[in-house]
């Protein structure tokens, strides 16, 4: 028998044998992937526990201390406020302020109260003011009303932090929804029997310029700030960049917004949305509200958002009874520090973000500002001390302060940055549990040494962060 005679009569055998073998495993007589025997049912759904769901973001507060923490040796504290004076990098213009927040006395102090840039640092008298004024409760509306049966107009409350579609009840910047502002007209249009009307803006709550006088016209170019307005979307950003390009008209584009969500909604708008103010007897048909503002300052000092600084600033001129332009805004802002006892004498603002190039602060009234903020006696204005950025964690602090700096997670700070100027105001818990606040300002930097100031002052928090000082 030739080779492939043999072959074939063993292949012929083994598919026998192999064929057999399945039909006794289809049959389930032998062990096999094979059968005949109904399919099982499927698997249960892998349980679930009740009610779990997704934490929220960790954030640290100023955490309760106690009361008999020691205070650091002023002899100490102020050894290393010197050291950090005669620190060349810093440039010939440095000053700092070291307070412990109990006592309200001053362990250290450097050209205390000369007037200098303070940059974006002096959004702390922003803040302060506006929750000793309007407060931490208030809420800004974004209503629609309708003038006539056809006649809807949308009324800006100052909320510059609108989503366009859906608000969600968690953020702050994104707190209230034009689409959700769209669905209560909707049903109130359409309920009526209506299902076209015009639309018209009235944003006239604030006026003035939009943009402070000093601020360069490149940062508002390069999305470091937006046209003030009393409504926007996402504080008017064109893409999703935190410095991203500007709407012109933030209100104008968020009513084109508003229109297009109506449509969506089945309620067609005719024409041109035209810019007019609302009748006193128009009747709402619709109504969202920001954050409250105690969250609006939280998140405006941890991300040192310039616009909504400038737009809470005209928040609290309102609130006094004064007109929503920018340069009211400054005067409500500087009375209401006063009117907490912080003395403002030399302080110059020429705007409220300190954006603008002009401001000048003195680092005690920085300091006076902080130390207010976590005073047991003003506890309305404790949201401003723990809404400063957290070293190394968010903020404008998320990527400073590397695991070898011991002010990580100790150090809660205001940064502040312009050519040339550097600044970081804040809180700082000791070794001994002590809270101290501190400002460190300079505004002569040498050329290109701005990024290895912010790392000086990061040192000098961690110093004290790790001071026991006694």
């Amino acid at each position: 028998m030739g080779w492939r005679a043999s072959v074939g009569a063993t292949v012929t055998t083994v598919v026998a044998l192999f064929g057999g073998y399945l039909v006794a495993d289809a049959l389930d007589v032998v062990p096999g992937m094979l059968t005949t025997a109904p399919p099982p049912a499927p698997a249960a759904p892998f349980p679930t526990a009740p009610g779990a769901t997704t934490g929220p973001t960790p954030e640290r507060s100023l955490p309760d201390l106690p009361s008999d923490a020691p205070e650091p040796a002023a002899s100490a504290v102020g050894r290393l406020v010197t050291g950090l004076t005669k620190d060349d990098r810093l440039g010939k213009r440095v000053g700092a302020v070291v307070v412990d927040a109990a006592s309200g006395e001053t362990l250290g102090a450097a050209a205390p109260d000369r007037p200098m840039v303070p940059a974006s640092t002096q959004k702390l008298f922003t803040a302060v003011a506006a929750l000793a004024g309007p407060g931490g409760d208030t809420t800004l509306p974004t209503t629609a009303v309708l003038d006539d049966e056809t006649r809807l107009v949308l009324v800006g409350g100052g909320d510059m932090m609108l989503a366009a579609g859906s608000g969600d009840p968690d953020a702050v910047n994104g707190r209230a929804g034009l689409g959700d502002l769209a669905d209560q007209v909707a049903a109130q249009v359409l309920d009526a029997g209506q299902d076209t009307v015009t639309l018209g803006l009235d944003d006239s709550l604030f006026s003035g310029p939009a943009v402070p006088a000093d601020v360069p016209a490149a940062d508002v170019r390069d999305g470091y700030t937006a046209p003030v307005a009393a409504l926007a979307v996402d504080v008017a950003r064109t893409t999703d960049e935190e410095y991203a390009p500007r709407e012109k008209d933030p209100a104008l584009a968020a009513a084109r917004t508003f229109a297009k969500a109506l449509e969506k909604r089945g309620v067609a708008v005719r024409g041109e949305v035209s810019r007019e103010e609302a009748s006193s007897s128009a009747r709402e048909v619709g109504r969202v509200e920001s954050a409250p503002l105690r969250d609006v300052v939280g998140d405006m000092l941890r991300r040192s958002d310039n616009t909504i600084t400038e737009v809470v600033g005209r928040i609290v001129a309102l609130d006094a009874g004064e007109p929503g332009t920018g340069t009211a805004a400054i005067q409500a802002v500087t009375a209401q520090v006063e009117e907490l006892g912080v003395d403002m004498d030399g302080a110059r603002l020429v705007d409220l973000s300190g954006l603008g190039r002009g401001s000048r602060a003195t680092p005690s009234q920085l300091a006076a500002v902080l130390t207010l903020a976590v005073d047991p006696d003003h506890p309305a204005l404790r949201d401003v001390a723990d809404g400063l950025a957290v070293a190394g964690l968010n903020g404008t602090l998320h990527d400073r302060y590397p695991t070898s700096n011991p002010g990580r997670g100790y150090v809660n700070g205001k940064t502040g940055s312009l050519p040339k100027v550097t600044g970081l105001a804040g809180t700082v818990v000791t070794a001994d549990d002590r809270l101290l606040v501190f400002v460190t300002l300079a505004d002569k930097v040498p050329e290109g040494g701005s990024a290895g100031a912010r790392v000086i002052f990061d040192n000098f928090a961690g110093k004290l962060a790790d001071c026991g000082c006694r």
